[in-house]
């Protein structure tokens, strides 16, 4: 099957499933589908209460203060997808077929995460001087520095619940905490803007994620395991069984996000909190359509772990449906990227709407190394993911560092694409044999 036929199939499939009520029950019956959509709608409304959260943030808070609000938030982040390990992706890998040990291996997974996030963000803030001189704020009052540790601790957390529940073949309960998360954020955001002009982005953030984690805990995880009791263990067997797995995915994650966590700390560190300011709003609209790959590649590799023989089926059906939401998102942000950046200000119009364009332009790429990363996770061959992401990490870091300086916040924008497209042509070839051996 020639690559043209197999795109010129993908608006026709399109237009039969949304015009008939069997298609639209066909993809509804299908778990592939039901999670991926779950998880779309999900990041649909993190991100569209996202962008709302900075436009608010950027009305009633000073550009210094979104800058450096955005770079905690980064760092508070990064902390957590390090202290994760890899265990996120053995909870997706092994907890379906677990039997009685799931409970075991949710609080396992839970207690190891929390701990090492504990210890990483103490880390962090006492070299803060070392590396991240423009948020020593964060050190300036007892209450400030316990938060930041608490809720990147939360953060943690709420990545291994959000794993087990697509695990288990329920990502409504994603949507539903992705929801309450949302919503609950914007309270606090603006009761502390009058009392707290840079810290209260950060606290209505870490609020609001220590909310839906005790939601979580308390109504969730019982729906997906009868009888869940959230116990600070450790199951040694647990942690070996699932790190001769995780820690190949933990390496291959870490190095394809990391940079996204880094670029907004060199640009608030080089050019300052205002620039920042302007490159994070651009890199957070721009991430919406990241998270469309993101989504469906997860479920894929959720559904892979629950059978593996129809893994080349899935892969298309994954790839067709990111395509069918993507395109026309991209054509959006192309048309109307500035207009939208104009909702946080007319200086974030002015300042970001040439990145939004490059980051936007960055997703396509990227969903080929996301649905191909997948497929290897479930063959358990995570070589060429760790390179590949490891490449990734190793030239938009650089990249970005020498035209930061000569292009602004635009330079960081071109080499992460520059990096996305060499990672995509290097796995085009293996990733469409995939494709034409698919039944």
């Amino acid at each position: 099957m020639k690559l043209w036929f197999f795109l010129k199939q993908i608006p026709s499939d399109a237009i039969k499933v949304a015009t008939s009520k069997e298609g639209i029950c066909g993809i509804w019956n299908l778990p592939l589908y039901r999670n991926s959509i779950y998880l779309m709608t999900n990041t649909a409304i993190l991100s569209l209460t996202g962008f709302f959260f900075w436009a608010i943030a950027a009305r009633i808070y000073p550009v210094e203060g979104v800058g450096l609000a955005s770079a905690a938030i980064s760092s508070m982040t990064l902390l957590a997808l390090l202290s994760t390990i890899g265990l996120d992706y053995g909870l997706v890998r092994f907890l379906p077929n677990s039997g009685r040990r799931a409970t075991s291996i949710i609080n396992s997974c839970s207690t190891v995460g929390g701990l090492i996030s504990i210890a990483l963000s103490l880390i962090f803030l006492a070299g803060l001087n070392i590396w991240s001189p423009a948020l020593l704020l964060l050190r300036e009052h007892p209450v400030f520095l316990a938060a930041f540790v608490v809720f990147t601790a939360a953060v943690a957390l709420r990545t291994f619940f959000s794993q087990a529940f697509v695990a288990k073949r329920r990502a409504g309960l994603t949507l539903a905490e992705g929801l309450i998360f949302s919503l609950i954020r914007f309270i606090p955001l603006i009761l502390l803007a009058s009392s707290y002009r840079t810290f209260g982005i950060f606290a209505s953030w870490g609020i609001a994620l220590g909310i839906g984690v005790a939601i979580s805990i308390i109504l969730f995880l019982p729906r997906i395991q009868a009888g869940y009791r959230p116990l600070p263990i450790i199951d040694r067997q647990v942690i070996n069984d699932l790190m001769h797995f995780s820690f190949a995915n933990y390496a291959a994650s870490l190095f394809g996000a990391v940079p996204g966590f880094v670029f907004p700390l060199m640009v608030v560190n080089f050019l300052g909190a205002e620039s920042n300011a302007y490159f994070y709003v651009a890199w957070v609209i721009g991430g919406i359509l990241f998270m469309i790959p993101r989504a469906a590649s997860l479920s894929l590799f959720a559904e892979g772990s629950h059978d593996e023989q129809r893994l080349g089926q899935a892969t298309r059906r994954s790839l067709k449906l990111i395509l069918v939401v993507l395109i026309p998102a991209i054509v959006i942000i192309a048309f109307l990227g500035s207009r939208i950046l104009l909702l946080f200000g007319v200086t974030y119009s002015e300042n970001a709407t040439k990145l939004l364009w490059i980051l936007a332009s960055c997703a396509l790429p990227a969903s080929i190394s996301y649905v191909y990363f997948s497929v290897k996770r479930v063959q358990r061959k995570m070589k060429a993911p760790v390179a590949l992401s490891a490449l990734t990490m190793a030239s938009s870091l650089p990249l970005s560092y020498f035209l930061l300086s000569r292009l602004g916040i635009i330079g960081v924008g071109i080499a992460w694409l520059i990096s996305q497209m060499v990672v995509a042509l290097l796995i085009s070839f293996e990733f469409w044999k995939i494709l034409k051996h698919s039944k």
